[in-house]
């Protein structure tokens, strides 16, 4: 991974939080925001990723709390709209940790750590592929789960951290489980097979207990 700026721009949201080699689409209209994206789009074109804390709404439009474990990810396309307002394909690039807040410009900005975690920390071996995959169909049920490991494993081959951060991002839970799972760096398939064993577990002792399967968004 080529050297990462010390300083990047902060884009905080209530309920997304983003891992390594994910793609996401983000629509900018607030206008402290759109002149970040005006500002670094044709440099590096690093945006860091933090999830809101809290009672965030309170104080939305000033600076509230964030969690200090972040993923940037670096702009791949971008459409500016005949309005100002922007369209945009962000790519997860690693985790950071901020350190601390600057306060020179109208949006957020934090000085970073660099936190990537490597590739052989998030390997699958075949006994953690198939605990996987038994996990997945329990909490999901059978024929949506068989569906999205088909397309994923077997049609598209993923595996290790590109298997495991897809999963993080797109499996229906809390974004505060999610934010969990970023914060585990290399235990993280350790502590995503923990949340999923949980989960299968609440289900069977909530007043659902027998009920459907959950999603992948």
């Amino acid at each position: 991974m080529a050297e990462l700026p010390r300083i990047i721009p902060l884009f905080p949201l209530p309920n997304l939080v983003m891992f390594p080699g994910l793609r996401i689409p983000l629509h900018i209209f607030e206008p402290r925001y759109r002149q970040m994206i005006a500002d670094i789009k044709d440099s590096d074109g690093i945006i860091g990723m933090v999830l809101l804390k809290g009672d965030w709404e309170e104080d939305y439009y000033a600076r509230p709390d964030i969690f200090e474990i972040g993923c940037a990810g670096r702009i791949d396309e971008v459409e500016r709209l005949p309005d100002g307002r922007y369209n945009l394909i962000l790519e997860g690039l690693s985790e950071f940790r901020v350190e601390r807040e600057l306060r020179d410009r109208t949006y957020r900005r934090g000085e970073v750590e660099w936190r990537p975690v490597a590739s052989a920390a998030l390997a699958t071996d075949p006994e953690t592929m198939e605990t996987m995959r038994e996990l997945l169909f329990n909490y999901l049920g059978s024929e949506p789960a068989e569906q999205a490991w088909n397309t994923l494993v077997e049609e598209r081959g993923l595996s290790g951290a590109a298997l495991v951060n897809f999963l993080c991002f797109h499996l229906d839970i809390a974004p505060i489980e999610k934010q969990t799972l970023l914060e585990a760096g290399t235990e993280r398939i350790g502590c995503f097979l923990d949340i999923l064993t949980f989960k299968i577990e609440e289900r069977k002792l909530g007043p659902q207990g027998s009920g459907g399967g959950r999603t992948m968004q």
